[in-house]
């Protein structure tokens, strides 16, 4: 997680009750030979910022949790009595055209969700058909609904204000706030003695859910999406612009394959698990950081042994695994592996943070890639690779008093920080061990130093192997695959030079024939070939247009006011529609 740790992010199943250990390591999403190897110093869960939620809801937020307990994490029931009722969203015949089917049922769509209701409320015309009610349906891979779960660490908060909840920002008479969700919870007084704009992330989620809960009707789980295709033989004449997408989907108990039609597809899956390149993906003992709350005390049973860990990364993420398992396995032996020689500390000046405002994205999007660009990559010291600054302090005084009671060998130090390396090998040690061998992250540094102490290092008999290592957001691509022939063509003689487009480059076939290019308008709205898609049909994402539309695009911070421009360039009665996300 990131320190604007509000991502939506995708990870795997989990368990309830929670199944076997071998059950949590086959099957997962863990990517193998992720983009960005060198991602050791991603710090980006996001919390978005983060995947994409999962959903179940039950009716008056009853859903298991996991926490930890000396060590070990439990599941049990947390109730929370908020008086949830249901939507203005009411649940429509699947076999009929839907006017709207999200992709996801996370933060990003439960916000969209939030935001259609409050336009009914307040009795908005979606369509210019008077009293015409929208037909939407979610599809979530998950069981239930679900935000961080496996890093729900105790006493982590969250890194912005509440006020940046589903509502507020949007409308703050809204049913959804989060000041609504405890007042109903009967804390509001409570928590205004807290003094502070930043709940717990187990509050927050719990308040997540709350919101999801009150549309269960419209949302199933145990949909994993497979495809986004568009229905061109519905066309009743050739090169007829399209009017509906078919949905495909599998179940993720019985494997049963499923369709929708809808003329409005939102895809908003999150992020998705990444393990770089040198580390084995599919090994039991590497474990990526979005299961470590409820799959590392499987694993790590005994919480006094003298366990070894390692966990590989250089962000928000990374420094709170390595301080947590120090403080629920007193006797182990951690190291922190990250490409970056130092812990760097986040830059959330308020200044600064105002590319986190809404409306910088409408300041950004106009501008040209290369503009773009430099922005981003100037603000990326607010969320990728950096670390909370009380956390950082905290961190150094355990070095420091390593070094007062050990000396200043560090290989003495039950727990140590090794900056500027990166993981050349890792090989079996024996049972249930690993070998990981480092090297210089830095190849242009001499393979020694000055009094000869060579640079690489064996870390021997390691247990247990986190990766911090952040997350890709490309899973709209295949589900978009037979799509592709209705994108913009981008021809190879106009792509000499170029570093990258806007968006992604998909290659049909032969490279050299040229390549289509995916990108989205301000609206958030795929841009099709002109003449494919007609005007009240398209695909929207969320949560994958950061070169685009700003660092905010994977969080939270931006979800409430961007739910309303979806809901007002998808429903023609809301705001005047442009075609092909213009």
């Amino acid at each position: 997680m990131s320190p604007h740790s509000d991502a939506t992010v995708s990870i795997a199943d989990i368990p309830e009750p929670l199944p076997t250990y071998s059950d949590l390591t086959n099957g997962g999403p863990v990517l193998p030979n992720g983009v960005g190897s060198n991602g050791y110093g991603h710090g980006h869960g996001h919390g978005h910022g983060h995947g994409h939620g999962h959903g179940h809801g039950h009716g008056h937020g009853h859903v298991p949790t996991s926490h930890f307990v000396n060590g070990h994490c439990h599941t049990e029931d947390t109730k929370t009595n908020t008086n949830a009722t249901t939507s203005n969203l009411t649940p429509t015949d699947p076999n009929e055209v839907q006017d709207l089917v999200c992709v996801g049922f996370g933060p990003a769509s439960l916000a969209v969700a939030v935001a259609l209701h409050d336009a009914m409320a307040a009795k908005t015309p979606l369509f210019s058909e008077e009293g015409r009610q929208p037909k939407v349906l979610f599809l979530e891979k998950q069981h239930r609904f679900s935000w961080h779960a496996g890093m729900l660490l105790p006493g982590a908060k969250m890194q912005i204000s509440f006020i940046k909840d589903m509502a507020t920002l949007r409308d703050p008479r809204s049913h959804f706030t989060f000041l609504n969700y405890l007042h109903r919870a009967g804390r509001l007084v409570e928590f205004t003695n807290l003094g502070t704009f930043l709940p717990s992330r187990v509050e927050y989620e719990d308040y997540l859910r709350w919101c999801a809960s009150h549309f269960d009707d419209v949302v199933q789980y145990q949909r994993q999406v497979v495809s986004v295709s568009p229905d061109r033989k519905a066309e009743s004449s050739a090169g007829a612009p399209v009017q509906t997408f078919t949905v495909t989907s599998r179940h993720g108990r019985t494997g049963e394959i499923s369709t929708v039609r809808a003329r409005h597809v939102l895809i908003a899956v999150g992020g998705q698990p990444l393990i770089p390149y040198g580390l084995p993906a599919s090994h039991p003992r590497v474990v990526h950081s979005s299961r470590y709350a409820y799959l590392v005390p499987q694993i790590l049973k005994n919480s006094m042994a003298p366990y070894r860990v390692a966990v590989v990364g250089a962000g928000q993420s990374a420094a709170e695994i390595f301080h947590n398992v120090q403080q629920l396995y007193p006797n182990s032996k951690t190291c922190l592996i990250m490409r970056s020689e130092f812990l760097k500390p986040s830059d959330d000046s308020p200044f600064v943070n105002s590319i986190f405002n809404p409306s910088y994205t409408d300041s950004l999007f106009p501008r040209s890639r290369e503009s773009r660009r430099a922005v981003i990559q100037g603000a990326k010291a607010t969320n990728y690779g950096v670390v909370r600054l009380e956390l950082i302090e905290r961190l150094y005084e355990t070095m420091y008093d390593q070094r007062r009671e050990f000396g200043p060998d560090e290989r003495t130090w039950p727990h140590r920080i090794l900056g500027g390396r990166s993981i050349e090998e890792v090989t079996e040690a024996g049972a249930d061990r690993l070998r990981i061998r480092l090297k210089r992250a830095d190849e242009s540094v001499p393979d020694a130093t000055a009094d000869g102490n060579g640079l690489e290092e064996v870390l021997e008999d390691v247990d247990l192997v986190i990766a911090a290592t952040g997350y890709q957001r490309n899973a709209h691509i295949d589900m978009l695959r037979d799509s592709w022939g209705m994108l913009p063509e981008v021809p190879a003689a106009n792509r000499g030079g170029r570093r990258a487009v806007d968006g992604w480059e998909i290659c049909e076939g032969n490279v050299e024939a040229g390549s289509r290019k995916l990108e989205v308008g301000r609206d958030y709205r795929v841009r099709y070939a002109a003449g494919t898609v007609a005007a009240d049909a398209g695909v929207w994402l969320q949560g994958c247009c950061e070169n685009t539309h700003g660092l905010s695009d994977t969080l939270l911070s931006v979800l409430a006011t961007r739910s309303d421009e979806i809901v007002k360039s998808i429903f023609p009665g809301s705001a005047k529609l442009e075609p092909n996300g213009a």
